[in-house]
């Protein structure tokens, strides 16, 4: 195992292939996922392990300082930096974060502690307990789009949340609950 452990950015996600290093990111509240023995990090959890000084990325045998990540991660993803922002926010207050995509959103999130992994039947407060879609503070946001975005968080018993990024880099977060007479 390297001191700190590598990651080789490619296409959409940054892989961590050394077994150790890969248990090493994953064991800090479950960072990436495992496809067989490669960890996968999404971006963000790349450049936020990054700026942590966790992890090393490499892009085509050179390893990217931070800003250099920061390019390559946004010109592979318009919606980085929001999303980043929001990441690192929620990471930052303890939440355990990982992709919302199938929720159509950016992210889920998790309470302090829990292992969103673990097998078997879950407690209530294992669920999922937010939908996260990180947005520009200049970002209008149709009336259908949020009603779907509730709808759907709400089919997992979830709140959804937008987290709003500020021009300071600030992130402010509304929740929406459907309520039903």
């Amino acid at each position: 195992m390297s001191d700190n452990p590598e990651g080789v950015f490619v296409d959409t996600r940054v892989l961590v292939r050394d077994k150790d290093d890969a248990e090493t990111v994953y064991e800090e509240h479950y960072y990436g996922k495992f496809n067989d023995e490669v960890l996968e990090l999404s971006l963000v959890e790349a450049y936020h392990l990054m700026d942590r000084d966790i992890l090393k990325v490499q892009n085509e045998g050179e390893q990217l300082s931070q800003d250099e990540a920061l390019e390559v991660f946004a010109d592979e993803d318009p919606e980085f930096y929001h999303k980043l922002q929001a990441y690192s926010d929620l990471r930052e207050r303890g939440f355990i974060v990982k992709t919302g995509f199938k929720f159509g959103a950016h992210f889920r999130a998790y309470p302090r502690g829990v292992n969103p992994y673990e097998d078997g039947p879950k407690k209530q407060e294992q669920h999922t307990k937010w939908v996260v879609h990180a947005v520009s503070e200049d970002e209008e946001l149709s009336f259908s789009e949020t009603s779907r975005a509730v709808r759907l968080a709400q089919n997992i018993r979830a709140t959804m949340l937008w987290a709003v990024v500020d021009s300071e880099s600030g992130v402010t977060y509304y929740g929406v609950d459907r309520k039903t007479p």
